[in-house]
Order: C-alpha cells, then sequence, then structure tokens
C-alpha cells in the first residue's frame, strides 16, 4: 500500500477497503492526504476502529439493523450513495451473500448458498469468477448458480467434509496465556474447518489454523466470551471478534508450532451414543490420558460434580460445560463409546459373572 500511494498522482480519490492498514500505511495515507491527496478507507474491523481519527477512514462494523458489515456491503452502499451504481435485486443478493459469509452469518440462518459463492470463488480462476458474477448481475432476475456450478459445488462440498474429517483427528490442545487452543496446520478452508473444530472440540476458547508456508495462522472462536482479534494483536495481526488473522511470527512460532510438535493430537469424543451422553442427568463418563476413569455428574442444579477413579474432586462446577472443561484440560479426557461405559457398569453389579 505505502509503494502504492508513493507513485498516486493525487488526481483522483483513492479507496482502499478490506485491508489491514498498519501504522506504516497510516503515517503513507496521512501524508498523501496533507500533499493534496484524497483517500477514503473503507473497512469492516473492529481492530481498525481507531482509524475513524482521521477524516479520510470509513470503519463501521455494524449496520443501523445490528447486523454485522462486511467492506462489499459498504463499498457497495458508498457507490449507490455518489450515484457510481444503481442498486438492482441480484446485486443486492449477491451483497448480501457475501455479507453473510464474511460475518458468518449464514452459519446462523443455515443460508447455504452464501457458503457456496464463497466455495466456487476459490474453484475456479479470479478471470472466470469474475465473468461468471458480471453474467448474473447484469440480468433483472434473482441470484442463482447454474446447472453446471450446482454440480461443481455438490462435489465440492464432499471434498471439504473429507478434508474437514482428517483434520479433526489432528487438533493439538495448548494453554496459552488465559486461554485454551486448538491449534492444527491446515492451508485449506479455514472458516468452515474453524467452525467445524470449534464446534467438535466446545471446550476449547479458539482454533489456531497455522500455515508455516505461508506464515500465517488464523483464528477463529465460537465463544461470546472470546475476542480473537486481541489475540491477533499480540502477532501483528487484527481482524474480527469471532475471525481474525496474523502473521507466523517467531513468538507465534513458538507457541503455536514448537510446543505441539512434542504433544499428542486429542482424541475426539464418542459420537452416536445413545447412554452415555454429555450432560446427561445420570452422569457422563469419559477416559483420561492416563487412563482414569473421570465421572461427571450433576448433585444438584447449578452443582456439578467430577470424581476421578471414584474419588471426587472437592471443586465444585456451575455447569456441565464448566466441569468438562476442567477435565479435558486437565486430563484430556475424552467421552468414551456406549459399550465401554457399559463395561465400566458392569464391573460393579452385583450380578457379574465371576
Amino acid at each position: 500500500m505505502a509503494n502504492f500511494l508513493d507513485n498516486a498522482t493525487g488526481a483522483e480519490t483513492v479507496i482502499i477497503t478490506d485491508l489491514s492498514v498498519n501504522e506504516e500505511n497510516e503515517k503513507k495515507i496521512n501524508e498523501y492526504v496533507a500533499g493534496g491527496g484524497k483517500a477514503l478507507l473503507i473497512d469492516h474491523h473492529k481492530s481498525a476502529l481507531h482509524l475513524n481519527e482521521h477524516s479520510w477512514a470509513a470503519v463501521t462494523v455494524e449496520q443501523e439493523d445490528g447486523k454485522l458489515t462486511s467492506a462489499t456491503s459498504l463499498l457497495y452502499d458508498y457507490l449507490a450513495e455518489q450515484g457510481l451504481l444503481v442498486k438492482t435485486k441480484s446485486a443486492d443478493e449477491f451483497v448480501e451473500l457475501v455479507r453473510q459469509y464474511d460475518t458468518w452469518e449464514w452459519d446462523a440462518h443455515q443460508n447455504f448458498m452464501a457458503k457456496q459463492l464463497n466455495d466456487l470463488f476459490f474453484m475456479i480462476s479470479i478471470e472466470e469468477f469474475e465473468e461468471k458474477i458480471i453474467s448474473k448481475l447484469e440480468g433483472d432476475g434473482p441470484f442463482r448458480f447454474d446447472e453446471i456450478e450446482s454440480k461443481l459445488l455438490h462435489v465440492e462440498e464432499s471434498r471439504v467434509t473429507r478434508y474437514i474429517n482428517r483434520k479433526k483427528r489432528e487438533v493439538y490442545q495448548l494453554s496459552i496465556g488465559d486461554h485454551l487452543a486448538g491449534v492444527v496446520h491446515a492451508e485449506n478452508y479455514h472458516s468452515e474447518l474453524g467452525n467445524e473444530l470449534s464446534k467438535e472440540f466446545t471446550h476449547l476458547d479458539y482454533i489456531a489454523m497455522v500455515m508455516v508456508g505461508g506464515k500465517r495462522i488464523s483464528l477463529r472462536t465460537i465463544h461470546d466470551d472470546v475476542d480473537v482479534s486481541e489475540i491477533a494483536a499480540r502477532y501483528d495481526g487484527g481482524g474480527h471478534q469471532k475471525a481474525s488473522g496474523c502473521n507466523l511470527t517467531e513468538k507465534a512460532f513458538k507457541q503455536f508450532v514448537e510446543r505441539t510438535f512434542y504433544c499428542e493430537p486429542l482424541k475426539r469424543d464418542a459420537f452416536n451414543n445413545q447412554y452415555n451422553l454429555k450432560g446427561s442427568p445420570n452422569g457422563s463418563f469419559y477416559k483420561g490420558k492416563n487412563d482414569e476413569s473421570i465421572f461427571v455428574y450433576q448433585k444438584e442444579k447449578g452443582d456439578w460434580k467430577i470424581k476421578v477413579n471414584q474419588t471426587p474432586l472437592e471443586t465444585a462446577f456451575p455447569s456441565f460445560e464448566a466441569a468438562e472443561k476442567h477435565i479435558k484440560k486437565e486430563y484430556f479426557a475424552t467421552l468414551v463409546r456406549d459399550i465401554d461405559w457399559i463395561d465400566h457398569l458392569l464391573k460393579f453389579s452385583p450380578y457379574k459373572m465371576k
């Protein structure tokens, strides 16, 4: 960005969107504007709000209706307000799909078309994607995928599912500062992967997807009380509360790469159980990393207890989630299958065959 501004003539307004403006670029923009140039930053990242102190910055995190913004939606509104384009039904729908994917609202609304639009972007060349989208936007009808695109997207969905299932076996758990992080080496599908891993390992505060080749880390969380943009800022990065990115600095490499080299990946909790269920009134049975037998149960409302090898812990927990996070942090515990739970119960049965 700094080199671009050095070569700008100042005759026209330079519009900057969806780019991280560091201190060096902030200084360059100030110098450019002070020298008579015109610049406008249109951004939606929480980590860029401080730039609103400048006349050239327009950082908006939320719309008037409370929905999160995206750079695409902000630029679209700006161009329409300036009379540089006329909004259409297809363009409105396209921009909304981009906004929902960028803010991850598509997941809450189950609007898979937004995700598919992003998938299509990475499946074909930029030139081909641009040609396809412009063709759709030039029409008056609703924004839709054609038959060939739909078939390609179906194949891509299967590929993404296989990739995510493989990466679920490659997650490493680390305590970093006040947070419990899940670290995985992944080059692709960061939004989908981060979301699925967060749902799979709910005790983790955030997921860090490391790209050693690109020297970057992508951060995701599903927790409202965790702000990954603050974590990203420690490693020369930034972004949104629940989705951010940063550089793989020397400090970050030691934290996220070197430490995981000496760890074993997390084991997945049993799924498709009918009896040994999380948060069950009858209790939930886990096995620790060193084969500890761990039982989480509710003594009374708001009072969850833990037994490790039949010995109760003194600490009580306000919720099942808090109790589970404790055993996963301290014992790397995993929920066992129904058959293992039944075998454990039979050890204490008076009818057990000798």
